[in-house]
């Protein structure tokens, strides 16, 4: 049971290298002080969900889901789905938004406090 279920990964690496990217982001968002690391951390994450959209979407032999003709029978399993597409597309300009946003605050952070190491701007809030 478990070396079937070894084997089914290991015949999907990209769900291990979903996986293996995911939680290096995770560590290093948990174990880093700066918030700049913290910040490539999340971007890991989020750029290893995106992986994972893509990856999972792509069918073999597919084409886009754009009708050339209406009056031919619709056959589903020759078409793409988009919704990975779209999410992907999404998640990207999320992710690209709050990397902004998040850059901007820890500008402030710095120009405030002088430090991007959370402990130290802990201490100086006190």
């Amino acid at each position: 049971m478990m070396f079937e279920l070894i084997g089914g990964w290991l015949q999907r690496p990209n769900y291990i290298a979903f996986v293996l990217l995911f939680l290096w982001g995770i560590y290093i968002m948990v174990t880093r002080y700066n918030l700049v690391k913290k910040l490539i951390g999340m971007y890991l994450m989020q750029t290893s969900v995106i992986f994972f959209l893509v990856t999972t979407s792509a069918k073999r032999d597919a084409t886009v889901p754009i009708l050339l003709s209406t009056t031919e029978i619709i056959q589903p399993e020759v078409y793409a789905n988009p919704l990975p597409h779209v999410l992907t597309l999404t998640a990207i300009v999320v992710g690209v938004a709050t990397l902004g946003v998040s850059l901007a605050l820890a500008d402030a952070i710095y120009k405030k406090y002088g430090s991007l190491d959370e402990e130290e701007i802990l201490k100086r809030m006190e």
